[in-house]
């Protein structure tokens, strides 16, 4: 089972990442891009996020491969995202790829945290505006989703519950 935390920047993500495979107990696929950029001290041209997606699927499909339970840092999603709003456009590759090997899951953070700076990251304005961008691409992916939302332990318990459902499905 293959499980996606997902959403704008500075929600939450990395810290429900660690929570959630912390409580199953897996280890989790980090995001690829924050060790890339911080290789290239932030700097990054349109080029890097090809690079940056396959890393980051290569990692996803490693570890769907060794079976069970599988909570990644972020896809191929966010890179799409990132490369349509920061370029305009988005490498087929990446778009493909997204289409291929869809989650059975994502977590959709919500930007109702406060922005936590960071040299890496861009967009503190309009992380509202990013949310819908990732709903939107979410249902064109037909794929399962929940919204994450509130405090740290809030939003451990609603990633938890959402998992335990899709279990009981699957």
């Amino acid at each position: 089972m293959k499980i996606i935390i997902t959403g704008p920047e500075s929600t939450g993500k990395s810290t429900l990442v660690e929570e959630l495979s912390t409580f199953y107990g897996v280890n989790p696929v980090d995001e690829y891009a924050r060790n890339y950029l911080i290789n290239q001290k932030g700097a990054y041209v349109y080029d890097d996020l090809l690079a940056i997606a396959k890393h980051q699927q290569y990692a996803i499909i490693e570890a769907t491969e060794k079976g069970g339970l599988v909570i990644s840092d972020t896809d191929l999603l966010t890179i799409k995202i990132w490369s349509n709003v920061k370029f305009g456009r988005c490498e087929e590759w990446i778009l493909e790829a997204l289409k291929a090997n869809k989650p059975d899951l994502y977590l959709l953070c919500k930007p109702d945290i406060p922005w936590t700076p960071d040299p890496l990251r861009e967009n503190p304005n309009d992380r509202a505006e990013l949310f819908d961008i990732y709903e939107k691409e979410i249902l064109d992916l037909k794929v399962r989703y929940r919204v994450i939302s509130g405090q740290t332990e809030a939003r451990v318990q609603m990633g938890i519950n959402a998992i335990e459902e899709l279990k009981n499905q699957i």
